[in-house]
Formats: structure tokens, sequence, C-alpha cells
């Protein structure tokens, strides 16, 4: 069984290209990785994603834990056969839609206790049930069970809980076990508190993980605190280990944090916005239900190579959104997709030749001269 490795390839300021290396492939990095919720990647096939130029994906457990459940998936086949997806799957741990649920949970030293948002069944998890779940699902790359509070937070309960992520990093751990071919990544917390970042990466680095993720931020913060942040956290995590920032973002949130080192990066905009009709191009964002493109000819980006602006144009595309045809959310979705993985690999590119400032540059300048249009 083909082991799990990460090959640092080269570097451009602190902006890095590289290799990871899974039992079911290889992930470029830096990598964007389209959330598949529920098992699948809303209004996508699994093959239409994989040609929008995505090496893995993201699996909820939270979500699959309470459907279909994580024993039927693995009586099933595993996550892998269940979705139809033989590459990488990278699976959170469930933590943050958890501490989403305000009212409807419970913290302990133990884990967490909270009620089904389907149903109101009652259920726990605790970072030996994530790893379990985890396990079960047959994810490649799983995460650490953490607690995240939203941000702004006072540092004493910002410092709590992050000491009790640490605790529930080692416990996360012990219960991952020596297996084979999987990875288990470790979530630094610790808001915007460089200090307490030290601590917690510190204590991830004595625990030791496959890769480590920065947590905690996404959660509120907004983009100069989080550039902020990120001005000094992955520095703190080993050089030889993936760099995983959770939940961003907006494609200027994704080139700020490859920018500042940053190998990974997960987040619903494109196919969300896809199914609202918010359309990102080089030039901007359109949102593409305003009547300004009911008779516009063009396609939606004209320097795009995807199939929806090969054949569709803005016009076709108002129409279909307008008339809330299933076909918009599939074409918007698939052009949204693919023009984050041709982000990913302009900078992929750009860090390989030691030329990232000109492509950020240009990357900047391009979207400056659009039109990013009212919602």
């Amino acid at each position: 069984m083909t082991g799990f490795s990460f090959d640092l390839q080269a570097t451009d300021g602190k902006a890095r290209t590289g290799v990871i290396t899974t039992q079911r492939g290889e992930i470029r990095t830096p990598a964007f990785m389209p959330v598949g919720t529920a098992a699948t990647v809303k209004a996508m096939l699994p093959e239409s994603v994989r040609a929008t130029g995505a090496d893995v994906l993201l699996g909820n457990t939270y979500h699959l834990m309470l459907r279909p459940t994580a024993e039927r998936i693995d009586r099933l086949g595993g996550l892998h056969h269940f979705m139809n997806w033989d590459r990488p799957i990278l699976t959170d741990s469930g933590g943050f839609q958890v501490m989403s649920l305000a009212g409807l949970r419970k913290l302990t030293e133990q884990g967490v206790t909270f009620k089904s948002h389907i149903d109101g069944s009652k259920h726990e998890l605790t970072p030996e049930r994530s790893m379990e779940i985890q396990r079960l699902l047959g994810s490649d790359i799983v995460m650490c069970f953490d607690e995240c509070p939203a941000l702004p937070a006072e540092r004493d309960q910002i410092a709590q809980s992050m000491e009790l992520s640490m605790r529930w990093a080692a416990r996360s751990r012990d219960a991952f076990g020596d297996r084979p071919g999987h990875a288990l990544f470790g979530i630094q917390q610790g808001g915007l508190e460089e200090d307490l970042r030290v601590q917690s990466a510190e204590a991830l680095r004595g625990i030791g993980f496959d890769g480590y993720a920065v947590g905690g931020l996404a959660v509120g913060e907004g983009q100069e605190a989080m550039f902020r942040c990120l001005d000094y956290a992955p520095d703190q995590l080993p050089t030889d280990k993936p760099r995983y920032l959770m939940g961003v973002g907006k494609p200027d949130d994704i080139v700020g944090a490859v920018k500042r080192g940053i190998d990974m990066m997960d987040c619903v905009l494109p196919s969300r916005s896809g199914r609202t009709g918010q359309v990102f191009t080089r030039r901007g964002v359109l949102n593409i239900k305003n009547a300004r493109h009911q008779d516009d000819p063009r396609p939606l980006d004209e320097d795009c190579t995807c199939p929806v602006c090969r054949n569709y144009s803005r016009a076709y595309l108002h129409h279909v959104f307008r008339s809330q045809e299933i076909i918009s959310s599939m074409l918007l979705t698939w052009h949204n997709l693919h023009y984050y993985q041709e982000i990913m690999q302009g900078m992929r590119d750009a860090i390989a030749l030691g030329h990232f400032a000109e492509w950020e540059a240009d990357f900047h300048a391009g979207r400056a001269q659009g039109d990013i249009e009212p919602l």
C-alpha cells in the first residue's frame, strides 16, 4: 500500500508548491478541495468535478454520521465507492458543525452531546468517536477533533478552547492508531492571539501529525485580520508537512493564503455561489440574474476553457437561472469550480518558475478591470 508523503518541490517567498502522495493518487499543491458535504458536490457529477482539475474532495463527518450514517456507508463499501470518487478524500472531524449548533449542544471535557438538526435525535461526538466515524468512511486524510469558537471572543475563552483542542488532539492521535496509507492532521487553534498560536503549534508538534491545519479562521474575523494571523501562523508549523487552511474562501483569500505559505484549502463558496447565480471570473464577480445579461451573447469569461464558457452564452445562463431550471446550478457550479482550479494551476506554475509575485499582480489587475456586480 502506498504510504502518505509530502514532497515540497519549490518555494517562491513563502509560497510553496509540491505533491502529496496518497494511496489513491497524488494531490498537487497548492490544492483547492471542493466540498462534498453529504457525499456529493452539489449539482456536479464526480467525473465533472475531476474534469475541472480537482485532485481531492472534502467530506463532512457531521452530516454523514447523521445521514446515511458512517456504519451504513462502511457496509456499502466505504465513502469512495459510495459516491463514485476514486481519488483522495479528506474528511473534517465534525467539530465545526457541532460547535455551530449553539443551543442544541453541550460541551464537556469528554466531548460534545448534541441534537440532530434533522430529527432532534441525541448524539455524542468525542475524539474517539470522530476517529471511528472517519475510519468507517475510509477517508484518506482524517482531521483530529477540535473546538472552534467564533470570533470575536474573549482571550480567556480562546485560550481555554485551544487548550481543550490540544487535549482532544492527543486523544485523536491515540484513537487513530497505526493506519498505513491514511493520514491524520492536527489543527492549530488560538484565534488571533500569536502567543496562543505558538502554544498550540508546539503542542501539535509534540504529538506528531502527518499534516497540520490552521483552524479557527474564516469564522467572522474578516480578511485583514485573517491575513495578519497568516503572516505568522503557517511559519509556526513544520515546513516538511502539508499546511491546510480550513474553510477558505474567496479567490483573493486563496491567493493571499498561498502567498503566506498555505498548501491546501476548502470552501463551499464556488458551489454555493453557482446555485445562487454568483459567478467568479478573471474580471471580477458576475450576478447572472441581473437584467444586463439577458441579451448578452458572450460567454461568462471569454478566456475560460470550461465547457460552460465554450458552449453557453450569458443570455442563456440568465434565462435558465431566472426560470429556476436545474441546469443553471449545474452549469454555474461547473464554471466556478473550473475557475478555482485554474487559479490553483496558475499559482503552481508560477511558484515553480519563481514568478509568483508577477502572477499575483496580474491576478489582482485583471479583477480590478471588471465589474463587481451587486448581488
